[in-house]
C-alpha cells in the first residue's frame, strides 16, 4: 500500500494525513475483495524497514493502527472477516501488543474474508524465522535434518495455513515487491500500478482482478498442456 506519503505532499499537506486517507482505501479493498470472492487478503502496513523512517512518522504511524484495531476490527467483525496481524509484533508498545490479540480473538470465529496485516513484517525475517523454528526442532530431536523440505519450512511460515498466493499488488509506481511475502510470491502474479493508495478505491482493485483473470498460470508447464488440462 504505497505512495500515502507522496499523495500528501502533492497536496501540500503533511505526510501523516496520506496515511490517514489510505485507511479510506483499505475500506474500499476489503469491499472489493469481499464482493469479488477473495478468500484472504493480506496488506502490507508497515515493514521491518520502515522503522528507519522520520520518528515523529513511525509515532503516527502508531497510533493511526491502535486507532484502526479500537475502531475498524468491530465493523470487520460485523461483517464476519476474520482479522490477524503478521509479523514480529514484539517490538510494538504492550498496549498496542494486547489490542492486536483482543482485535484478533475477537474475529477468530469469523469464516468469511480472512483480512491479515503485515507489520513489522519482512520476507526475508519470514523465511529465517521458520528456519530457526525447524533448527530448534531439530536440534530437539523432534525431526531430522532429512525431514526438511520446501513443504516443512512452508508450513513454519505466515500464512501457512491459507490458500496460495495468487495476486501481488503494488501501488505507488515503484516495480519492485521490497521484501513482502518473498516465500509466498514464488508463483504470484504481479500487477503494478502508477495509482498512489490513496487513490487505490475498489473500482481500481476491480481492475486488478479483471487483469488478473486473463494471466495464464503455466506453473512450469507449456501452454498447450495447460489449455488441454481445462478440456
Amino acid at each position: 500500500m504505497d505512495g500515502n506519503g507522496r499523495w500528501a505532499q502533492a497536496q501540500g499537506k503533511r505526510r501523516v494525513t496520506g496515511h490517514k486517507a489510505g485507511v479510506e482505501s483499505v475500506r474500499a479493498v476489503v469491499k472489493g475483495a469481499r464482493k469479488a470472492g477473495v478468500k484472504a487478503l493480506t496488506l502490507f502496513a508497515f515493514s521491518s524497514e520502515n522503522w528507519q523512517r522520520p520518528e515523529k512518522e513511525v509515532s503516527v504511524l502508531m497510533d493511526l493502527f491502535m486507532y484502526v484495531l479500537t475502531r475498524e476490527v468491530k465493523r470487520l467483525h460485523k461483517n464476519n472477516i476474520c482479522f490477524q496481524v503478521i509479523g514480529d509484533v514484539s517490538r510494538f508498545s504492550d498496549k498496542l501488543q494486547k489490542s492486536i490479540k483482543k482485535s484478533e480473538q475477537l474475529t477468530a470465529n469469523n469464516d468469511g474474508l480472512i483480512l491479515s496485516i503485515a507489520a513489522n513484517y519482512g520476507g526475508r525475517w519470514d523465511i529465517a524465522n521458520a528456519a530457526k523454528i525447524l533448527a530448534s526442532q531439530v536440534k530437539n530431536s523432534e525431526i531430522s535434518l532429512e525431514d526438511i523440505d520446501e513443504k516443512l519450512l512452508h508450513s513454519q511460515t505466515c500464512l501457512a495455513e491459507l490458500p496460495a498466493l495468487d495476486l501481488l499488488i503494488r501501488t505507488g509506481g515503484d516495480y519492485r515487491i521490497s521484501n513482502f511475502l518473498l516465500w509466498q510470491a514464488a508463483y504470484a502474479e504481479l500487477y503494478f500500478t502508477d495509482i498512489l493508495w490513496p487513490d487505490f478505491d475498489e473500482e481500481q482493485f476491480e481492475k486488478a482482478i479483471d487483469v488478473f483473470d486473463q494471466r495464464e498460470r503455466r506453473y512450469g508447464q507449456t501452454g498447450e498442456q495447460v489449455k488441454q488440462a481445462k478440456e
